[in-house]
């Protein structure tokens, strides 16, 4: 004879209501970061223009790893004040060498190995203007493996041209999250190592104003000329 195994009621609605409970847990002590899908025409787009810094935000998420955002990323430093404007200053990206120099007419400022976009996230070519300059902000973006937030981006110089808008979110910032400098490794903006970011920031128009976090260019306060080809 066989016998058929009943369950009771009870005990089907104390496992729902365990199941709901636990779920409940998970969301609330592991919440999930909300993942944004990257547009082809976008890059590493601000999330506020405040120039601010976020100190209650330390922690960024790259290639599936947590990271702490070092102290040099998060400096409070007096804003250098500059009496003019440098027309004859620009900035060249070679993205064959991985390589930024910055120039003074014909005489070499510094030059640095970088990280442009990866072949899915290029960097574009051309010739541009600095149309902005944040001491900091959040990017955030992608999707999968390749989501990324990083709060705190330091020294940001946002470029431009006729043909890419300022909101494709194309720059210059200083990079926290990786070192492999000389190696392409972006979505598209130009990674610098940050103490050479803080210095190529302070170097370029626009000019800050005094304490100020960020700056936009206007027609009396142009953006550097940055160069970028192959």
């Amino acid at each position: 004879m066989l016998y058929e195994m009943t369950i009771p009621k009870w005990f089907g609605l104390i496992l729902s209501f365990s199941i709901l409970f636990f779920a409940e847990v998970i969301v609330l002590f592991f919440p999930q970061r909300k993942v944004i899908e990257t547009f082809a025409d976008i890059s590493c787009s601000a999330s506020n223009l405040s120039g601010e810094i976020d100190f209650l935000d330390s922690y960024a998420f790259f290639d599936s790893d947590l990271i702490s955002i070092p102290e040099v990323a998060l400096i409070q430093e007096e804003f250098a004040v500059l009496g003019a404007t440098h027309g004859e200053r620009w900035v060249e990206v070679d993205l064959s060498e991985q390589k930024l120099r910055a120039w003074d007419g014909s005489t070499l400022y510094l030059e640095t190995p970088v990280s442009t976009g990866l072949p899915w996230w290029p960097t574009p070519t051309g010739e541009f203007r600095i149309w902005i300059k944040l001491r900091a902000t959040k990017m955030e973006g992608g999707s999968g493996k390749y989501y990324y937030y990083l709060p705190n981006v330091p020294y940001v110089m946002y470029f431009e041209n006729e043909n890419t808008p300022g909101y494709r979110g194309f720059g210059l910032h200083g990079t926290y999250w990786h070192n492999d400098f000389g190696t392409p490794r972006s979505h598209g903006c130009v990674n610098l190592p940050t103490e050479v970011a803080k210095e190529l920031y302070f170097w370029v128009d626009p000019m800050l104003s005094d304490g100020k976090s960020t700056v936009w260019a206007s027609e009396n306060n142009q953006g550097t000329r940055v160069v970028i080809h192959e």
